[in-house]
């Protein structure tokens, strides 16, 4: 806890600010492009929201109060971007939300950055058919390995509602996977 107090000093400090969120980048960029990716699917799109986290965090460092841990916080931002970015190239295209998962998950064999074998794209496209929170907490818990606590700080939510998403989520990735 007292390197995340220390950069997050550093984050507000102006005279060590741009080495702070240097650092910052280089900490946290991976593991947010993944829980961004997993949302968005096509690693251009998950580039480009990654991006909009990332000069989101510097612009509203200050106002972080210090309630959650700053990953909570930056992981809060970064869902948002991606939901914020998927209504919007949903309504782009014409289509709701779950129509655009279903056609990305479906489209993931064109995407030559992705190198799942078909199991990985089945469950992918298992997980494009659930709803959107079910998904984001199923993608939190068993991708990301974030406790549920962590989950409710990122998410806002109680501990509760979210075992209940993540069971229902669970149950219904098991009927997809072994349906045929």
């Amino acid at each position: 806890m007292v390197a995340e107090t220390t950069l997050i000093a550093e984050l507000k400090d102006p005279s060590t600010r741009e080495k702070a969120f240097r650092n910052l980048v280089g900490t946290y960029q991976e593991r947010l492009y993944w829980h961004i990716r997993r949302m968005v699917l096509v690693h251009d799109d998950a580039d480009d929201v990654l991006q909009d986290t990332f000069i989101k965090v510097f612009r509203n460092v200050e106002n972080f109060k210090g309630e959650s841990k700053l990953y909570s916080w930056m992981y809060r931002i970064a869902t948002n971007e991606a939901i914020t970015f998927l209504n919007s190239k949903a309504k782009k295209a014409g289509m709701g939300s779950e129509e655009l998962q279903q056609h990305l998950a479906n489209n993931l064999k064109a995407d030559a950055y992705f190198e799942g074998e078909e199991i990985q794209l089945k469950l992918q496209q298992a997980l494009a058919r659930l709803p959107e929170k079910q998904r984001l907490v199923f993608n939190m818990k068993y991708f990301d390995d974030m406790k549920y606590q962590e989950i409710s700080e990122a998410l806002d939510t109680s501990v509760g509602a979210l075992k209940a998403s993540y069971h229902h989520a669970v149950k219904k990735i098991e009927d997809h996977l072994t349906q045929d």
